[in-house]
Parts: structure tokens; C-alpha cells; sequence
């Protein structure tokens, strides 16, 4: 009768049950991870400043308001004029408050235009914790609402920089408004997170956010501005949208990375043509 012999088996051996551990544990590792970023991303992806209940907000002609939403309360930012030609709903990006991105009226005088912006939850004086990307549109949606009255028949800019970017996309697909403008936006947050950590499986991210779905439902005019020095959310990106939305207009900001954009006088006055435009 003919024998058959097996190969050894190399995890008897204590090279081999060496190499098994050690494959397993890195496994662990690897999943624990994966299930803290699941878990815990809300951290790496917000990064807000907190304000006490009692500060004031001192730009001048700024009036502070209250946005009342499911479980929570967002602070508000209002700057008005006389005779304003509309306003611009401004939804900013992942850090600071409205202390930080409210600093000025000058340009918005000199466009005539109001300004409302918002806080996130748990950003400067507003309440509550940001949860989930399905909160985060349904906020949007009541600050919208609570706005939109007062501005019936004047103009409507919608305006989002980078994390905001995604919200006014998603805006833009459910309201009437005259332009849309995107400032360092993202196809998706699920292509930025591949962009810096390509080690992590998309099911893993629950803020997707996808800009490359909404874009193209959007009907009104659509002006995207970006760096073309971006290193936080490439310029790839801005250009993979215009591809998506040909009618859409991409002005690239030579010289300008992620957090200077606002300091780009190319910036301002690509916008403040466009705005006297409308």
C-alpha cells in the first residue's frame, strides 16, 4: 500500500507558532483600531473651540441668534445692512467657532449682502454633540428654515468651505437659492480619508459625506474655489467634481493652500464678482 506524506506542519514547530501569534495580534490590533475609529471618529474629524454660555460676540453689526433643533440649541452668527441685495448662508469648515470665522463685515458691506452662519453642535456656544452625518444635515435643514422667511425674493447664496462643503451640496439638491459656492470642497469625505489614511476600509467611516452624489442634482449655478497648494483637500478633488457637474465653474487659487484661502485676494474678488453678478 503507497504511503502518502503531508507536508510538515510548520506551526508545531516554535518558529511557526512565533509567526501565528504574531499574525494574530496584529489582526487584533489591526480590528481594535478599525473599532475605535468607528467608535471614536467623531474626534479626528471635528475639532471644534467651545465658548462659555456668557461670551460676546463684538463684530460690529453681528447680532447673535438661536436656532432651536432636535435635542440641542445652535448658536447663530446674523450680520444685517439696509437694503441688502440677500444673504449668504454660510456653513465653515471642521475647526474653531463662529469667534474664528466671524471676523469682519467689510466684504460682505461692500457685496451687499447679509450673512447668517452657524455653529455645529458642541462648536462655540451651541449645545449638544454632532452624532451622526443624518443630524448634521437635519440641523442645516432647521438653520435654513429659521433664515429662509426673512430673505423670500432677494438673493440666496449658498456657501460651504471644506467640511461645509458636503452640507451646502446637500442643500443645494432640496432648496431654491441663486448660486451655490464651494470653497476647498471634497468628492467625498470617504475619498479625503483614503487620501491620508489608505489603511482604513471605507465601511469603517460613518460621515461619508458625498458631494459626488449631490453635485449633479444641483440646479442652480455653482462656483468652486481652491488652492491649487492644498495639502488637507487636494485640488484633485475640486476638479473630479467639475468633471462630474461640467457647468460648474472651478477658479483655481494659485499659491494658496487650505487655511489661508480667506487671505487670497484672488479669492475675494473672484467672489465678490460672481456675487455682483447675480
Amino acid at each position: 500500500m503507497t504511503s502518502i506524506s503531508l507536508p510538515p506542519d510548520t506551526t508545531a514547530t516554535p518558529w511557526g507558532r512565533r509567526v501565528l501569534s504574531f499574525i494574530l495580534i496584529a489582526a487584533a490590533l489591526y480590528g481594535g483600531v478599525l473599532l475605535l475609529l468607528y467608535w471614536q471618529q467623531e474626534r479626528l474629524l471635528f475639532a471644534p473651540t467651545r465658548l462659555p454660555p456668557e461670551h460676546r460676540f463684538t463684530v460690529e453689526g453681528v447680532v447673535e441668534r438661536r436656532i432651536e433643533v432636535d435635542g440641542a440649541t445652535l448658536s447663530a452668527l446674523h450680520f444685517r445692512q439696509p437694503n441688502a441685495r440677500g444673504v449668504v448662508f454660510f456653513l465653515h469648515g471642521n475647526g474653531g467657532s463662529l469667534q474664528e470665522w466671524v471676523t469682519g463685515t467689510e466684504f460682505y458691506r461692500r457685496t451687499g449682502f447679509d450673512l447668517f452662519m452657524i455653529d455645529y453642535r458642541g462648536y462655540g456656544k451651541s449645545t449638544g454633540r454632532i452624532e451622526s452625518e443624518a443630524q448634521l444635515h437635519a440641523d442645516v435643514r432647521a438653520a435654513w428654515r429659521a433664515i429662509a422667511p426673512e430673505y423670500a425674493g432677494r438673493k440666496v447664496v449658498l456657501y460651504g468651505r471644506s467640511l461645509g462643503s458636503g452640507l451646502a451640496s446637500n442643500l443645494a439638491t432640496e432648496v431654491d437659492a441663486d448660486l451655490l459656492v464651494l470653497v476647498s470642497p471634497y468628492s467625498s469625505l470617504r475619498d479625503a480619508g483614503r487620501d491620508h489614511y489608505a489603511w482604513v476600509p471605507p465601511f469603517v467611516l460613518r460621515y461619508p459625506m458625498r458631494t459626488d452624489l449631490w453635485l449633479p442634482k444641483v440646479r442652480m449655478p455653482v462656483v468652486m474655489l481652491h488652492g491649487d497648494r492644498d495639502t488637507v483637500i487636494d485640488i484633485a478633488h475640486a476638479e473630479r467634481l467639475k468633471a462630474l457637474k461640467p457647468d460648474a465653474e472651478l477658479v483655481r487659487l494659485h499659491g494658496v493652500s487650505h487655511n489661508d484661502v480667506h487671505l487670497s485676494h484672488e479669492y475675494v474678488e473672484a467672489l465678490a464678482q460672481r456675487f455682483a453678478a447675480l
